[in-house]
């Protein structure tokens, strides 16, 4: 290749530098949420050599604790859309009044979950449709993992301080020491000990709380958010802006995990072996969409510090660059996926049957999963610009007017198959990517949208 052409391919040096900070804070965000998913995927697949009862009694449940974590979710997505804004500004003081707030707000959503998941732990598992063979080992496996649902919150929403003042390294670090401890008390309690299920949801809970631990210790040693109790208090102004972001964020989640489990409740009454494909098949998945989830919380960050800086030049070339580094990697996810479908179930399961319908299952989807990057990245970047209420919408379109709708009429009235159920995941992934990409269309509405806000850019409107 010529030099004229090479110099023609490369990036500007200022992209270069903005792709190299992407890259940067995105690839620690993607090994850590890997980790976290080894440790389900250790759970799993140490708990399914056990037998189709005992890998149904960990899934059973597994969408009420997505539910559970949508709380301290959202508030993450208020603290890092926040303070990554004051970072971006410059504001110290405000950052450190954000940690003080996401503090609060970890420890009391925490004590609250966890008390209302210890109170209904029994009824869950039958509320999801579980075999009343399984009823009681779900039930306990839930109450075990709900017990340290105080350090599960403080390391969701501390997490997120971290990263919105662009820390990805030490949340990485606290992942890798607690998957480290799941995996050596997983093997020891689950078969030396011989407690089963109960012995993963164990180990799955002391690592649950050595991660809070941890990040509460990461904040109170990180220089700019400062966290401590010398000189806390609440502001009422800072909590209702955390409202207004991460309200919109929760029901967006609420939404999505209610009707995660009324979808699961549908599969479930499809039999054990079907559901234990699909539900090894949803948790076999997730690594493949990890590269999408990591390059969101970058461009969310990036998005959110560019509007503190008042710098719209930057925020749109972070949303573009952010759009196609996640659609290229999900289509080399994707690939992987497709190729390599058989093997990853049989890392789960010993059982044929459960193993060909999983594959073929994951096969299938992995040919959307482009798509689901394209929706996950545009979502990020509506919530780095603050614009949560949009994504509220666009969920409850996707999941309640297509999956559980289309799905609804596959199981109950039409009687097709497992195949049936994933064409109606792949179709609400798809719709929802094409409702996020709606509003960017428009020229007018997209400089609109990427509009920078802040002291810098209400300055440049003035010298205007």
């Amino acid at each position: 290749m010529d030099a004229g052409k090479k110099k023609r391919l490369a990036l500007p040096p200022e992209r270069a530098q903005l792709l190299r900070t992407i890259l940067l804070l995105a690839i620690p965000t993607i090994l850590e949420q890997m980790l976290s998913t080894l440790l389900q995927y250790v759970d799993t697949a140490m708990v399914g050599q056990l037998g189709e009862r005992a890998t149904a009694s960990v899934s059973i449940t597994t969408n009420i604790t997505w539910l559970v974590n949508s709380v301290p979710g959202a508030i993450g997505t208020a603290i890092l859309v926040l303070t990554s804004r004051a970072f971006g500004a410059g504001d110290s003081r405000q950052v450190r009044k954000l940690a003080q707030q996401a503090l609060f707000l970890a420890a009391v959503s925490g004590l609250a979950l966890g008390a209302a998941s210890i109170a209904l732990c029994p009824w869950i598992p039958v509320w999801m449709g579980a075999e009343p063979a399984i009823q009681d080992q779900a039930s306990r496996y839930f109450f075990i993992i709900s017990l340290p649902m105080l350090f599960r919150s403080l390391s969701a929403v501390l997490g997120a301080a971290l990263r919105a003042v662009q820390d990805t390294r030490t949340p990485l670090r606290i992942s890798l020491a607690s998957n480290g401890l799941n995996v050596v008390l997983n093997y020891l309690l689950i078969y030396t000990a011989g407690l089963g299920v109960a012995g993963a949801a164990i180990a799955s809970a002391v690592s649950y709380a050595l991660s809070g631990v941890l990040m509460l210790r990461a904040c109170r040693r990180n220089r700019e958010l400062c966290l401590g109790l010398a000189g806390f208090s609440l502001e009422r102004r800072l909590l209702a802006e955390c409202a207004q972001v991460g309200l919109p964020v929760l029901g967006t989640s609420v939404v999505s995990c209610l009707g995660y489990v009324v979808f699961a409740s549908l599969v479930s009454g499809m039999g054990t072996t079907i559901f234990a494909a699909h539900s090894i098949a949803v948790t076999a998945e997730t690594i493949f969409y990890v590269p999408g989830y990591g390059l969101r919380t970058a461009a969310s960050a990036l998005i959110g510090s560019a509007r503190g800086q008042g710098d719209g030049r930057r925020l749109r070339a972070v949303g573009s660059l952010c759009v196609w580094l996640t659609v290229a990697a999900m289509c080399v996810s994707g690939l992987i996926l497709f190729v390599g479908a058989a093997p990853m179930m049989r890392l789960f399961s010993p059982v044929p049957e459960v193993v060909g319908m999983g594959a073929e299952m994951l096969r299938l989807v992995a040919l959307s999963e482009p798509f689901f990057g394209l929706m996950v990245v545009l979502e990020g970047i509506f919530y780095g610009l603050g614009r949560t209420r949009y994504a509220f919408v666009v969920e409850s379109l996707g999941m309640w007017g297509v999956r559980i709708l289309f799905t609804y009429l596959c199981v109950g009235q039409w009687e097709l198959g497992l195949r049936a159920v994933w064409m109606c995941m792949i179709g609400d992934n798809v719709c929802k990517a094409l409702l996020f990409a709606l509003p960017f269309a428009s020229r007018r509405n997209r400089e609109r949208l990427l509009r920078a806000e802040g002291p810098a850019a209400e300055e440049a409107r003035k010298r205007i």
